[in-house]
Formats: structure tokens, C-alpha cells, sequence
């Protein structure tokens, strides 16, 4: 009777030392994701401190995963001498954009928009949503993660 609860013992210790080692590498690979996740999102390569307000015409809307995106034709409302350029402007994923009342059809190729981006650090046109303001007159902002204009 003592070998098989000696068995049993050994079995049960032999489970415990398992699911430790299980929980460490699901605890190792959950870290591993949220740091590949983390460093995904990182919006190092735009300026928010510079942010520039740009207006002209959509011309194409990609409703996709891992994010949302804007082609336009614009210029920065606030440069006098600027001329009109092609700008590609990354949004958050439609999941975080439809939580805080986007929808996948309200902007359209055609559509006269504002909008208030954090540029690219390397001076080309495009950047980082902030804020869009549809020909309704709406606003709509990115998302938390985004942050929120610092200019009008």
C-alpha cells in the first residue's frame, strides 16, 4: 500500500513540476508577444510634438487590419507656399476606430477631408492621425493609443 501511495506522490510532485515548467514558457512566450506587439506599435517614426493640419481629397480608404488607412492629395492648410502632395496616413485598427464610432464606409474616394496628423519624422507626406474632420463637418480622433491633437 505505501509503493502506491509513494506512486501517487511521485505522479502528483511529477505534475506540479510540469505546469511549472509549462507556465514559464506560456509566461516566456506571452512576454515575447506583448514585446514583438509593443514594439509594432511604437510611433517613434512620427513627430506628435509637430503636428500639421492638412486638407484636400481621399483617395483611396483601406479599411484592413493591422490598421486603418488614408491615401489623400492635400497640402498643410497652415503653409502659405505648400503645394499639394500625396499623403498616406496610418490610422489605429478598425476594431479600436469602430469602439469609438468610425464605420467602415464613412469616408470615401472623392470625399473633401481635414485632417490633423503627426507627420513622419523623415519629412515625407504622410503620418499619424490625430484628427479627421469629414465633409459633414464631423471630427473623429485615432483612438487612445493615438493621442490627441495639439493643434486646431
Amino acid at each position: 500500500m505505501s509503493s502506491s501511495r509513494s506512486r501517487l506522490g511521485r505522479a502528483a510532485a511529477f505534475r506540479g513540476i510540469r505546469g511549472a515548467i509549462l507556465g514559464g514558457v506560456a509566461l516566456a512566450a506571452a512576454s515575447m508577444a506583448w514585446s514583438m506587439a509593443w514594439a509594432h506599435h511604437s510611433f517613434a517614426m512620427f513627430d506628435s510634438e509637430h503636428q500639421i493640419k492638412v486638407s484636400g481629397t481621399v483617395k483611396g480608404f483601406q479599411w484592413t487590419n493591422p490598421h486603418v488607412y488614408i491615401e489623400m492629395d492635400g497640402k498643410n492648410v497652415k503653409d502659405e507656399k505648400a503645394e499639394a502632395q500625396h499623403y498616406t496616413i496610418e490610422c489605429a485598427s478598425p476594431g479600436i476606430l469602430t469602439r469609438i464610432g468610425w464605420k467602415f464606409n464613412m469616408v470615401k474616394s472623392g470625399d473633401p477631408i481635414t485632417v490633423i496628423i503627426a507627420p513622419l519624422r523623415t519629412g515625407e507626406p504622410g503620418g499619424l492621425l490625430k484628427q479627421i474632420t469629414l465633409p459633414d463637418g464631423r471630427k473623429f480622433l485615432n483612438g487612445g493609443p493615438a493621442g490627441k491633437p495639439n493643434i486646431e
